[in-house]
């Protein structure tokens, strides 16, 4: 009677010897949940990326504008309107007075990938500040009367008009100036515009200088650097019965009596000119 209390006891530490050792390892308790956790947590960390999975492209160039030199280096798939903008932070030069010349002239909607800018390159920039725009000489009365005249002689055609008409008679059609073309437009061409003649009849050659923003204008007797941002003005008119050929006048001061006169400008040059000069805008 005495031994079953123990036999008892010895099949109670059995009994539980068993159970322990027949206790599941970890049925869906802690080692899963640290497993469940730790990929979950492995999923989340893929999943979690930067939002441009691909690096920006940039490309780096020089700024060049009134002789000094920037080093730039911007996303190629940015617009011209976005790096006038960075432009003006660097020159002062308010972006919608900028022309930016790379290849002639830039339109903001262009992207540098579209323009086709590479490493070194060189992007002209043309274009005043505000405190130069205020710097203008007022015009004299002088000039304000020369101005008068020639905003009523402008009712009638450039080459009918009696100053021009006589250069044109005496003068005559140089023969040794480029094939002009209408109703179209070209860039400029790479060598310098020649062929032409001015009020005097002497000729006239037109190169522009991007790179330090200046038209050159050479006579027989000398050659004149003009900054580009010291012209106030450009205005052409085809010339009657040679529709292929243009006057162009550069205002050199704030009035239309400082006009330089060129005869015999090949037409389809004509906007390239302008575009160069001026751009999209004009002081007055």
């Amino acid at each position: 009677m005495e031994t079953e209390p123990v036999q008892t006891e010895e099949k109670s530490d059995s009994v539980t010897v068993t159970q322990e050792s027949q206790q599941p390892s970890d049925p869906g308790g802690e080692n899963n949940k640290n497993k469940s956790n730790s990929e979950e947590n492995h999923t989340n960390s893929d999943s979690i990326k930067p939002s441009d999975q691909d690096p920006v492209e940039t490309v780096e160039f020089k700024i060049v504008y009134n002789k000094q030199k920037y080093d730039v280096t911007f996303p190629t798939n940015e617009t011209v309107a976005k790096l006038k903008a960075h432009v003006q932070t660097l020159t002062g030069v308010p972006s919608a007075m900028q022309k930016i010349m790379f290849k002639g002239l830039a339109k903001d909607e262009s992207t540098l990938k579209d323009l086709k800018v590479t490493k070194g390159a060189k992007i002209m920039v043309v274009g005043s500040t505000l405190n130069d725009v205020l710097s203008v000489t007022k015009p004299s009365p002088q000039e304000l009367q020369e101005t008068a005249k020639a905003t009523a002689a402008a009712k009638e055609p450039l080459s009918q008009q009696k100053e021009h008409k006589r250069v044109l008679d005496k003068h005559g059609k140089p023969d040794d100036v480029p094939v002009g073309i209408k109703n179209v437009k070209e860039p400029l061409p790479h060598m310098p515009l020649s062929g032409m003649y001015n009020k005097s009849g002497g000729k006239v050659r037109l190169t522009f200088k991007l790179e330090v923003d200046q038209i050159w204008l050479g006579t027989k007797e000398r050659t004149e650097k003009i900054p580009m941002n010291s012209i106030k003005a450009v205005v052409s008119e085809a010339i009657k019965d040679h529709e292929e050929y243009h006057i162009l006048g550069l205002q050199l001061g704030p009035t239309e009596a400082s006009r330089y006169w060129i005869y015999w400008v090949p037409a389809q040059y004509v906007d390239a000119i302008k575009d160069t000069v001026l751009g999209k805008w004009q002081y007055f």
